[in-house]
């Protein structure tokens, strides 16, 4: 396949036309582009987000510590539309420095604590409420190790091979299978470690799942970027066993549904200010 042959200007300038589906909200400096406060409820955490893989890590851990009982989680989840660019505005950008979902504000410390980046914000609530996370040296470390190999590694499933495989204006053939081979070494880098375990970490289900399986679970068992046949999903087996492991957890079912904007409409719970929202 024949393409023209870019090549790259002396100093990169912005083309703001030049952007695909999220060409509106991709800007390449930071700060805030309009005043707005955000909107505050009675609970102690304040989450502002979008269903993405990103905000549900921190929706299934909320819901997680609650099932447990754990009263002192109870939150309020306000939508931050992505689209429209929320996550520019003010009070967002006081939480996040760096406009991206989700963030998280504590209202339970003086004063109020701000925790941003998802798997930051869901170590915060694992240390914060003493689940999900081991105490023990080596069970602790190998449950971060995993944590952080999520957190770096999602990039390319999301950020890569999402945009040119789903989200890019044009198909390029080099960008797709780049990511493409990252992404299926990812999931073998998975398969192989559930071959011999339940959960990423061991016999424990920890934040190391909570973190990992909206993205690499709901590749697999879900629809994310419609590229599962594309992908061969289907031969990991190990990834599928364990995804369908934690969707059958009800506080992930719960959790997949705060801030959700897709899928079935009688599922979505476009906001969340009280567990009677999801029932």
């Amino acid at each position: 396949m024949s393409q023209d042959i870019y090549v790259p200007p002396k100093v990169w300038t912005w083309d703001q036309g030049n952007g695909g589906r999220f060409a509106q909200i991709n800007r390449p400096v930071a700060g805030a582009t309009h005043d707005k406060a955000l909107p505050r409820g009675e609970h102690p955490f304040q989450l502002h987000s979008v269903g993405t893989p990103n905000g549900q890590k921190v929706t299934i851990m909320l819901e997680e510590l609650l099932a447990l009982g754990v009263t002192e989680a109870e939150y309020d989840a306000w939508m931050i539309n992505i689209l429209e660019g929320d996550q520019f505005s003010s009070g967002f950008v006081d939480i996040n420095p760096n406009s991206k979902i989700p963030a998280l504000l504590d209202t339970s410390t003086t004063p109020p604590t701000r925790v941003f980046e998802s798997g930051s914000i869901i170590l915060y609530l694992a240390e914060k409420f003493g689940h999900f996370l081991p105490t023990e040296p080596s069970a602790r470390a190998e449950t971060l190790s995993w944590l952080f190999w999520q957190m770096a590694s999602t990039a390319f499933l999301g950020g890569g091979f999402g945009h040119f495989y789903a989200y890019a204006p044009e198909k390029y053939e080099y960008p797709i299978n780049r990511y493409a081979m990252e992404v299926k070494r990812q999931l073998d880098v998975l398969d192989q470690n559930l071959a011999t375990r339940t959960y990423l970490a061991g016999d424990d289900y920890t934040i190391a799942d909570i973190a990992t399986f909206p993205w690499y679970g709901m590749l697999v068992i879900g629809n994310l970027y419609s590229a599962q046949e594309f992908l061969d999903v289907a031969s990991y087996k190990n990834v599928e066993r364990w995804a369908r492991l934690i969707d059958s957890r009800p506080a992930v079912q719960r959790g997949k549904r705060v801030n959700t904007i897709w899928g079935d409409e009688d599922q979505r719970c476009y906001e969340r200010h009280s567990a009677a929202d999801l029932d």
